[in-house]
């Protein structure tokens, strides 16, 4: 049992290390000023988003690009709350480049026909979606620009955080976001990109309609974006990159509260079973054997079938792996201070990660009001 122990940990060392050194290996995009050249279609999917559209309204009238080069396309998933006259306020001042449209459902994932019919009637070649809990930076459509003139890229993911942390579950969430969004640059730097998020994510139109959209998905609620990302890698004919830059930072809202934190949780859990993505799933199921191996190893522990220092020595080879991870992701999103969470975090982490993954395999989860089943 100490050798099959060591050698989990061996693998998660290498596999964590690897993704250490690819981060470092995705170059920061430097923001240059050079006219605007790209026209954008961004879309915006909401379902009772009352509480977080001024933030994202605000945002968007300060961004830096220009009017006549952007639309915006909000589409409403059945709100029932006040979004809809709070985008409506929003449109009559200064919403002459946007417009609102309601959601078509046609399958399992509310997103994914949100976005598919936003896309059918978006106006440019470029397509860019975020979230209504989001807040964009005045340089956000700018550096896209730049980089898809640089870069001539067909498929860009951009950087999400958490907004600053207020109190120990929004630092933990953080902390957990970036180990993700360091793990996905890492992914890039490797060359084995498997993860983007939705709320920061940049494609052609064409590429889109290339890769038939959300097909062969569908009945799968969340993914909207790692599903997409995996289809462009198998055609290698398109180049997929990640802007790596401080200006492309999107912000967004952590769970306010633990259930929906878990529910949260386990709808990405759910997608990662049908992964078609081999390094993904590797990856995946790597840092689920650690996280469990060090749950298990309290046990045999206490069985005398592992030794207490075995056990100790293996979690301190995490600990230190991990916070040089997330350490990356911290400087370059520049949330430095979540780390001070970073042990009473690590030491509730495994627990967490397996209670997460226990449910995703039995249980069906609740989001935006709607259950979705196993």
């Amino acid at each position: 049992m100490t050798l099959i122990a060591i050698l989990i940990t061996l693998l998660y060392l290498a596999l964590i290390g690897s993704l250490i050194i690819g981060f470092d290996k995705v170059d920061s995009f430097l923001l240059q000023d050079i006219p605007a050249n790209t026209k954008f279609s961004i879309i915006i999917p909401f379902r009772n988003e009352a509480n977080n559209l001024p933030k994202l309204l605000h945002s968007i009238s300060k961004l830096n690009y220009p009017k006549t080069k952007f639309e915006i396309i909000f589409v409403d998933d059945a709100s029932t709350d006040a979004s809809l006259e709070i985008l409506q306020g929003f449109l009559k001042k200064e919403g002459s480049n946007c417009a609102i449209i309601s959601n078509k459902r046609t399958t399992n994932s509310p997103k994914k026909d949100a976005i598919s019919l936003a896309i059918q009637h978006s106006k440019y070649d470029w397509i860019v979606t975020t979230d209504a809990d989001c807040c964009l930076p005045k340089y956000w459509l700018d550096s896209f620009d730049v980089f898809i003139q640089k870069t001539n890229s067909d498929f860009i993911s951009a950087p999400v955080t958490y907004k600053n942390p207020e109190n120990f579950l929004e630092r933990f969430q953080l902390l957990d976001v970036l180990s993700l969004q360091a793990a996905t640059i890492g992914g890039f730097g490797i060359k084995r990109p498997f993860l983007c998020n939705g709320a920061n994510l940049a494609y052609k139109k064409s590429l889109f309609k290339l890769l038939n959209g959300f097909d062969g998905n569908s009945n799968i609620a969340s993914g909207d974006d790692i599903f997409l990302l995996q289809k462009a890698l198998k055609t290698r004919t398109l180049k997929v990159a990640y802007l790596k830059c401080e200006h492309a930072i999107v912000r967004t809202q952590p769970q306010a509260n633990f259930k929906n934190l878990v529910s949260q949780r386990v709808r990405w859990a759910a997608k990662t079973q049908t992964y078609k993505n081999g390094f993904g799933k590797l990856t995946g199921f790597v840092i689920l054997l650690m996280n469990a191996l060090l749950l298990s190893g309290i046990l045999l522990c206490f069985v005398d079938i592992l030794k207490w220092h075995i056990l100790f020595y293996l979690a301190i080879i995490k600990l230190s792996i991990d916070v040089l991870l997330i350490y990356k992701g911290a400087s370059f999103f520049d949330q430095k201070e979540a780390l001070r969470s970073y042990i009473f975090g690590f030491l509730i982490y495994p627990f967490f990660s397996v209670y997460i993954a226990f449910l995703s395999f039995f249980k069906g989860y609740k989001w935006k009001g709607r259950p979705y089943n196993k």
